[in-house]
């Protein structure tokens, strides 16, 4: 564990300033319990990152950043910070205090997650520092989807406080860890829609409980229209993730074309039911808690088409983003529920 220190000094008037908009900011938009606040959400590279850095009622003691790796491919936090660095309280350059974020090896661009510290003690969610980094085109061939080797451009970071989406369905609440470091993209895309209120009063119009031969299979949802052909009026390109396709996990629904994502989504039902999905969809995150509302909405009566049928048919009421926990706190997925113990 390597420590450093920061490097940018600014006159009081100025952090007073600075301050008190980026918390008018955060009020705004819905982060004010962030402890770790960006000044903006895009920084070009080799800028300044200026962070405002403030201590929660109550913390006290020395104050520190720790950089950390993405979780790994179970959802398990690093035990040990890439790099510590002792900081004081106001405003941060994280560009100075983590000259790692700008530097390449060669196609290779990490996405890391910054924790304030007080004290010891962690506080906070912690921040995403996403890469921007020019996207692999996906191809359909006869296969599947196949990935060109293409140019791989840097051109800066993409800095947000780490929050899940809070599904409120019909069955019950779902909340859902994003995973930016396997499809930055589709994760901000699905982040928008769910601040925005796009997710309000949305059926569930396909339940696949089972497949033949393979085991349970999905739950799919995100067409305010409830016939699974609608959309947010806009499609985007297929990302590349190798986050396995297994239970609880979402990824984006789509047609033939693998550019054709949009809104639609599918909650995974089972492992077995969904690994020949791999690769040819984007998963982009996990459901963290609600394992008995995905069952439950999983063994809805349906009729032609997969379409649930009769009253109280599933739906998600609304959707909101929630505070990440701490970075040690990282919850892991959750697991399929033993039978019978799904409520």
């Amino acid at each position: 564990m390597n420590t450093i220190t920061p490097g940018l000094s600014t006159p009081l008037w100025t952090r007073v300033s600075v301050a008190f908009a980026l918390i008018i900011s955060a009020l705004a938009s819905g982060v004010a319990e962030a402890q770790l606040v960006p000044e903006s959400l895009y920084y070009g590279v080799d800028r300044r990152v200026p962070v405002l850095a403030e201590a929660p009622a109550g913390a006290a003691g020395a104050a520190e950043v720790r950089l950390y790796p993405a979780p790994g491919l179970d959802g398990a936090p690093a035990s040990d910070p890439i790099v510590t660095a002792p900081i004081e309280l106001g405003r941060v350059d994280f560009a100075a205090l983590f000259p790692q974020l700008w530097q390449r090896d060669g196609r290779t661009f990490d996405l890391h997650y910054a924790q304030l510290v007080i004290g010891g003690e962690e506080v906070g969610a912690p921040l995403v520092i996403q890469p921007l980094v020019t996207p692999v085109r996906a191809k359909s061939s006869g296969q599947g989807v196949v990935w060109p080797p293409s140019p791989a451009v840097f051109t800066g970071l993409r800095v947000y406080p780490d929050q899940h989406v809070l599904l409120e369905t019909t069955s019950g609440p779902i909340e859902v860890k994003l995973r930016p470091d396997h499809a930055p993209n589709t994760a901000w895309n699905i982040r928008t829609l769910a601040e925005g209120g796009f997710y309000t009063d949305i059926l569930f119009p396909r339940i696949i409980a089972m497949l033949p031969g393979r085991g349970p299979f999905v739950i799919q949802v995100g067409d305010p229209t409830g016939t699974g052909r609608g959309g947010p009026g806009y499609q985007f390109d297929l990302e590349r993730s190798i986050l396995p396709h297994d239970f609880g996990v979402i990824s984006m629904a789509r047609s033939g074309d693998p550019d054709s994502n949009g809104s639609q989504v599918f909650l995974c039902l089972s492992r077995p039911g969904t690994q020949a999905l791999d690769g040819n969809y984007t998963t982009f995150g996990y459901a963290v808690s609600g394992a008995a509302a995905i069952v439950e909405i999983s063994a809805s009566p349906v009729g032609p088409g997969d379409r649930p049928v009769g009253e109280n048919l599933p739906k998600i009421e609304s959707a909101r983003l929630v505070d990440a926990p701490v970075y040690s706190q990282t919850p892991a997925p959750v697991t399929r529920p033993e039978a019978g113990a799904e409520r």
